[in-house]
């Protein structure tokens, strides 16, 4: 008898230790589901909330921060969900999600999906991605947003390049950290990079308030007349581009210096932004960011038959930042093209040959150089920058020369 129920005990037990090893699965399987899912979609709805959320939403929706403000509703679940990423990821990793996609399809759960440097440390994927912004300025390859971080620290700006514009994702990371290992005063660092999942690149910069150059130049500020304001400004200009030209092991070409692309601090010291972009640019991109560079005078003239810029091209940019300097040209009334609010260096040339140096400058510089005896000084520092301007790439002088003569003139 006793034989009997032993015999048939195991069998009685069997659907109670299922039935314990499902309440245990079936859980874990869907917390697991749903992971997956948020993991899925997670940087595909942050994605939207780039470039297109806002041209999605009624009108009456359409606020500067109408579409920052909508996904951080998501966060508590999202970030829960995110303290399980430790255990899950492993699962979810050989069960294959996200491999097709590479980058894209899962670069939010990826640990280098954010490439951070010097100045960037506290940064991270979900902080630069909720951030409330505005649209600053728009390119053929890039848009620009100033977003201020959650967290009360410092505004920064986001740099969204558009993917049709870019490199695949691990040759724009390399240039990225190429760009990251810069650092000198007077260049405008990078803080971070992310590669989000339809390829798009977002690199973080350190956001200045004084804005640019050319908005110094064209807002009639008192100072941007000063005389050693100008000196100060060129100076600094020269000592970030002679970095960039002669400070590394590797040099970087610049390719698209203009007064938009150098930015002031509090104290009127220049930062040269955009610096090494063209390396994040596929050969269509870079082209377009030339042909917008030439459209505005900047471009030397050996660019017609060259396609990659070179240091002479880059003197010959910064000549034109000199003479817009001195000229503190006016900006356009409206959006269509106005030859006068192109600078040329070759008008400037013909003033000179015509006796007409003093309608080259700002009537208020020439009054200054006058009162102080610094009339000498300005006829140099106009030399100076048509050199830079001169149509033989030869003939420009290097950024070593113009420091130096710089210098001499500011005295």
């Amino acid at each position: 008898m006793a034989e009997s129920t032993a015999a048939t005990a195991p069998p009685g037990d069997e659907p109670e230790a299922k039935g314990r090893s499902n309440s245990i699965l079936l859980p874990i399987l869907g917390i697991l589901l749903v992971y997956l899912l948020y993991r899925y979609l997670r940087p595909r709805l942050r994605g939207l909330r780039l470039d297109r959320l806002t041209s999605r939403l009624p009108a009456c929706l359409r606020r500067s921060r109408t579409a920052n403000t909508m996904l951080p509703y998501f966060a508590p679940i999202a970030d829960r969900l995110g303290a399980l990423q430790p255990y899950l990821a492993p699962i979810a990793d050989r069960l294959g999600v996200g491999a097709q996609g590479g980058v894209g399809a899962g670069a939010y759960g990826r640990a280098d999906a954010l490439v951070k440097f010097p100045g960037g440390e506290a940064l991270s994927v979900a902080a630069i991605l909720e951030a409330p912004g505005e649209v600053v300025a728009k390119s053929s390859h890039s848009t620009l947003y100033r977003a201020a971080m959650r967290s009360g620290e410092a505004a920064v700006l986001l740099r969204f390049v558009r993917p049709a514009c870019a490199l695949t994702s691990d040759e724009a990371s390399a240039a990225a950290r190429r760009i990251g290992a810069v650092s000198h005063p007077n260049l405008v660092p990078l803080r971070a990079f992310y590669v989000g999942p339809r390829g798009e690149k977002l690199l973080v910069h350190p956001f200045y308030a004084a804005g640019s150059l050319r908005r110094f130049l064209q807002e009639g500020i008192v100072d941007s007349q000063r005389w050693n304001i100008i000196c100060k400004l060129s100076i600094s200009i020269v000592k970030g581009l002679d970095y960039l030209h002669t400070g590394l092991e590797k040099p970087i070409i610049h390719g698209n210096i203009k007064t938009n692309n150098i930015l002031l601090d509090a104290n009127y010291e220049c930062k040269i932004s955009d610096f090494g972009l063209y390396l994040l640019l596929n050969p269509a991109g870079a082209q377009e960011m030339l042909e917008t560079s030439a459209a505005q005078g900047y471009k030397a003239p050996e660019l017609i038959k060259m396609r990659d810029a070179t240091r002479e091209t880059d003197i010959y940019s910064l000549g034109v930042v000199l003479l817009e300097m001195l000229a503190q040209k006016e900006s356009a009334k409206d959006n269509t093209p106005n030859p006068r609010d192109i600078l040329l260096p070759v008008s400037f040339k013909n003033l000179v040959l015509e006796r007409k140096i003093s309608d080259a400058f700002s009537s208020d510089l020439v009054r200054q150089s006058k009162k102080s005896g610094k009339e000498k000084n300005l006829n140099a520092f106009f030399e100076l920058a048509t050199a830079c301007c001169s149509p033989s790439p030869s003939l420009r002088p290097n950024t070593k020369f113009i420091l130096k003569k710089l210098e001499e003139i500011a005295k």
